[in-house]
C-alpha cells in the first residue's frame, strides 16, 4: 500500500465527505478545521518518536494520544465543541479502517465527553410576531426580507436549506416546498398561506422592478440578482433585530428553534416535528421538549393553588 502522508489521507477523507456523503461545503470546512487542529497536535506530540506522520505512523496513534488531545481541548473549549471534534476524528479513523489503512480505530475506545444540557434559544410567540411585523414593506429588498423570515418561521427549515431553494421548489397550489437537507436528503415541507403570500408579492415585484422571470432560478436573490447566501441572511436578520430592539441577539437558527418550540407547545406530535425539521434522530428533536416542560412548570407555579 502506498505510504501516504497523514495530510494526504485527511484531504482524501474530506473529498469523500463531499463526493460520497454529499456533505455541504460548510460541514466539510468544519471537519477540515477539526482535523487540522488534531494534525498540528500530533506533529508536536509525536515529534520525539521521529514519526513523519505518514500512513505507517498511524499505528503509533493510540487512545491515549487522542485523550491527550481532548485534554488540551478541555482547557479552551466547551464540552459540546470537544465532543464535535472527537466525532470528526472518529469519522476520519472509520474512513481509514474502511479503506484498509489501519485495522482498528484508536478513537473507538475513547469516551465521548458528557455534553451540557442546553435549551435552544427561541423567541416567545409575541416577540416572534413583533420581529416579523417590524420588517418594512417598501422596496424589493424589504419585501424579500419579509418573505425570507416568514418562510423560515413558517416551515422551520434550516437557513442553508432556504438559501438553496429555487422557484420550482415551491408549490403554491399545494402549499408545499421541496427542501434539500443534510446529506442531500430531500423532504417535502408544508408552508403557511401568509409566508407564501409574501413570497408571491416579492417575486412579482422582482419581475416588475428588475425584470427577473418568476419561473426559474434561485427563489431569493441578492441585490445583484445572484443567489442569497446564508451569511447574508444572518447579517440581514442581525440588522432587523437591532432595529426591532429585541432584548437578546437572534440568529436565523433561533427562528427554527422558535418554530419547533411553538409547534410542540401547540400539541403537535414530537415525531411530526422531527419530520418537519428533517432530524435523523428523535433525540435531536427532544431537546425542544425541555423548553415546553419549562413553560409548563412556569404555568403550574403561577396557577396551582397548592404549589
Amino acid at each position: 500500500m502506498e505510504d501516504l502522508t497523514l495530510r494526504q489521507l485527511i484531504e482524501s477523507f474530506l473529498i469523500s465527505l463531499s463526493t460520497e456523503k454529499g456533505y455541504s461545503a460548510n460541514t466539510c470546512r468544519a471537519y477540515q478545521r477539526d482535523l487540522e487542529e488534531f494534525y498540528q497536535y500530533l506533529k508536536t506530540d509525536m515529534a520525539g518518536s521521529g514519526a513523519k506522520l505518514n500512513v505507517t505512523d498511524l499505528n503509533l496513534i493510540s487512545p491515549l494520544t487522542i485523550r491527550g488531545f481532548l485534554g488540551v481541548l478541555y482547557k479552551k473549549n466547551k464540552k459540546s465543541t470537544t465532543a464535535r471534534k472527537l466525532s470528526s476524528i472518529r469519522s476520519f479513523f472509520r474512513y481509514l479502517v474502511k479503506r484498509g489503512h489501519i485495522k482498528v480505530s484508536p478513537a473507538k475506545l475513547v469516551a465521548t465527553p458528557k455534553r451540557e444540557k442546553t435549551i435552544p434559544v427561541y423567541l416567545p410567540v409575541d416577540e416572534m410576531f413583533r420581529l416579523l411585523d417590524s420588517i418594512k414593506m417598501d422596496g424589493v429588498l424589504n419585501l424579500r426580507n419579509r418573505a425570507i423570515f416568514e418562510m423560515l418561521y413558517s416551515t422551520g427549515i434550516r437557513v442553508s436549506e432556504l438559501a438553496g431553494l429555487d422557484v420550482f421548489d415551491v408549490d403554491f397550489t399545494k402549499r408545499l416546498i421541496r427542501v434539500l437537507g443534510k446529506g442531500n436528503k430531500e423532504r417535502v415541507v408544508p408552508v403557511g398561506n401568509k409566508a407564501l403570500s409574501f413570497v408571491k408579492t416579492y417575486r412579482k415585484q422582482l419581475e416588475i422592478k428588475k425584470g427577473v422571470p418568476d419561473s426559474n432560478g434561485p427563489l431569493f436573490l441578492n441585490k445583484n440578482n445572484g443567489r442569497l447566501t446564508t451569511r447574508s441572511i444572518g447579517r440581514i436578520l442581525e440588522k432587523i433585530v437591532k432595529e426591532c430592539a429585541l432584548p437578546a441577539p437572534v440568529s436565523p437558527h433561533a427562528l427554527r428553534h422558535s418554530f419547533a418550540t411553538h409547534m410542540l407547545d401547540a400539541g403537535v406530535d414530537l415525531r411530526a416535528v422531527q419530520e418537519l425539521l428533517g432530524h435523523k434522530s428523535l433525540s435531536t428533536t427532544q431537546r425542544y421538549t425541555h423548553v415546553s416542560i419549562d413553560k409548563l412548570m412556569e404555568t403550574y407555579d403561577k396557577t396551582h393553588p397548592r404549589r
